[in-house]
Parts: structure tokens; C-alpha cells; sequence
């Protein structure tokens, strides 16, 4: 799985029908499932985004996590983070997961999160959406869970 978190002061989605979903401070997640991940993928990367210290306490050093200051987390899911460009100007997706295998994977993502506290709002998954965000800092960390 990869992921791209964004430190937000607010963040929301407009989904197709019109709906919008909004967090205050937290982390705007946009998740994206490769075909090789798995149920354990979706726990690890969910765990370590939860107790990512990446929020600044009275001493303006990196030392809360999400759960610590217990901000909100918007996950919009992104198969383009999977996209690969060697074959020249036009991405391909052969590397992220089919609809079949990433909705439930996404959604083991976004219950694990909620699991371990952290106040969740999901977009649509599959859908076309309009997401709006104010970026505190800016902070923004790739993570692939490959590597954690």
C-alpha cells in the first residue's frame, strides 16, 4: 500500500451525489492498494500512520501523532499512486490492485483506523470527487508499506 498524508488544519471531499465530508485538524490520506498487498499491509500502514508523530507540541518539535492530538484522518483512495511512467508520457496502472482486491484491503485500511481511535470520514471509493484541503505547515510524507 502507499500512502500520501498531508498535516491539515481542514479538509473535505465532495462526493458524486453532492455529499460533502470534512474533518478539522488532522491528516488528509490519499491510499493507494498494489496488487501484492494484503490484510496485514492495511494493519501496518494503518498503525504506523496513527502513531506517526508528524504534530508539533509546545516545544515545536515533532512529537505528537494523530491519536496524541486526536485529530481527524480523511482517507480518499488513490490508485494513480501506483502509476508507472517507463513507458513514456502516459501513465500505466499495472502495478495497483484491481477494484475487487483494493475495496476491501481500503476498508481494512479505514477500520483499523478507526480501531485504534482515530475520528475517520472516507470519500467514495472508485469515484470522481472534488477535495478541498488547507495544508498546515506544509507536511506532506510518502509511505509505501513495503518499507515499514
Amino acid at each position: 500500500m502507499r500512502a500520501i498524508i498531508q498535516r491539515v488544519t481542514r479538509a473535505g471531499v465532495r462526493l458524486p451525489d453532492g455529499e460533502v465530508r470534512s474533518i478539522g485538524p488532522g491528516l488528509l490520506i490519499y491510499l493507494g492498494v498494489g496488487k501484492d498487498d494484503d490484510a496485514q499491509s492495511a494493519r501496518r500502514l494503518a498503525e504506523k500512520i496513527a502513531h506517526l508523530r508528524v504534530f508539533s507540541g509546545a516545544g515545536s518539535k515533532f512529537d505528537r501523532s494523530l491519536i496524541a492530538t486526536q485529530g481527524a484522518a480523511l482517507v480518499i483512495s488513490q490508485f494513480t499512486l501506483y502509476a508507472g511512467l517507463k513507458g513514456g508520457r502516459r501513465p500505466d496502472f499495472a502495478d495497483a490492485a484491481g477494484a475487487e482486491t483494493a475495496r476491501p484491503l481500503y476498508e481494512s485500511f479505514c477500520a483499523h483506523l478507526a480501531g485504534l481511535g482515530v475520528p475517520l470520514r472516507t470519500g467514495e471509493f472508485g469515484a470522481h470527487m472534488e477535495i478541498e484541503s488547507v495544508n498546515d505547515g506544509p507536511m506532506t510524507i510518502g509511505l509505501d508499506s513495503t518499507g515499514i
